[in-house]
Parts: C-alpha cells; sequence; structure tokens
C-alpha cells in the first residue's frame, strides 16, 4: 500500500466513513497537530488504535495550528504532517480539517471510539466535539500521555542549541 493513499481529502471524509461502517469495523478516531512527530504520538497513536479496528487522525491545517500555537507553528505543513502520519502503519487514514476545533470533523467521521489524551477530562473537552461524538453512539476514552514527550518541548531544546 501507498502510504499516499492513506490520506483522506476532507469532501471525500463521508464516503470512505461509510465503506468502513458496511465493512463492520470499529472506527477510533483522535485528533491533533502533530508538528513534530516523537515517540510520545506513536505511542499515543497505537495505544489508541489498540480501541478498534481501524485509526483515523483528523489534523489541524496550518491555519487553525497557528490560531491554537501561534506564530511560528507550525513548523512542519499540513501535507508534510499528513504524510508523516500517513506512514505510521497503526494509521487507516489522516485527513486535513480547517477548523480551530474538531467539531465538524467528528461529526463527519462518526467514530465508534473517540480517543484524547490524559490531559483532557470528560468536564475539560469541549462539550460540541463531545457531542458531536456521543450524539451517533461513539465513546470517549482518555488515554496517557508519555511522560516528558511533547512537541513544545522538543522546540526549546532545538532553541537552545
Amino acid at each position: 500500500m501507498n502510504f499516499q493513499s492513506k490520506i483522506i481529502d476532507w469532501n471525500k471524509l463521508s464516503a470512505w466513513r461509510n465503506a468502513l461502517r458496511a465493512s463492520g469495523k470499529k472506527l477510533v478516531v483522535t485528533n491533533g497537530c502533530f508538528d513534530i512527530l516523537h515517540l510520545g504520538h506513536v505511542t499515543y497513536l497505537e495505544t489508541a488504535r489498540n480501541h478498534g479496528d481501524a485509526l483515523l487522525v483528523g489534523i489541524n491545517s496550518d491555519a487553525s495550528v497557528r490560531e491554537l500555537k501561534g506564530a511560528g507553528r507550525p513548523v512542519n505543513s499540513e501535507t508534510d504532517r499528513a504524510g508523516v502520519l500517513a506512514a505510521l502503519e497503526s494509521l487507516n487514514g489522516v485527513c486535513i480539517f480547517n477548523d480551530k476545533r474538531a467539531t465538524s470533523f467528528l461529526a463527519a467521521a462518526q467514530p465508534d471510539v473517540y480517543v484524547k489524551g490524559g490531559d483532557y477530562t470528560l468536564e475539560t473537552l469541549d462539550q460540541n466535539e463531545r457531542r458531536a461524538v456521543e450524539s451517533t453512539g461513539g465513546r470517549i476514552v482518555l488515554i496517557s500521555f508519555v511522560p516528558g514527550k511533547s512537541t513544545t518541548g522538543l522546540i526549546e531544546k532545538i532553541s537552545r542549541l
């Protein structure tokens, strides 16, 4: 399989999801910036994948990363970030979304399981995202991060060199 075939155009996401549903597979979804891929990311993604049959990752567009993280981010372009993620064995699909929040992405993806990092609780999770998942029967799973592994930490370390 060509990793580029795992990059799903926004306009084809619903059809991709419908095909997966027709095959009877349980879809796990997560999202984030995934700017500089590191051990924390790949551990998190593998753990997420183990909650179902297929893993879809939504990544924030370059514009939405700038809204979330500020000027100078992302370090890597959305197409580069999507390509690197798509090359991972644990992923079945990657989709770029333009909004700051993942609500529209989640409504289109209709996950059976939505995975978020352990820095969230059900109460601190964006409630519109939560409703988008729960309204289609999905459940939310919170998994812990690998301590000491973060993109922000890597950028700070590089800037000190």
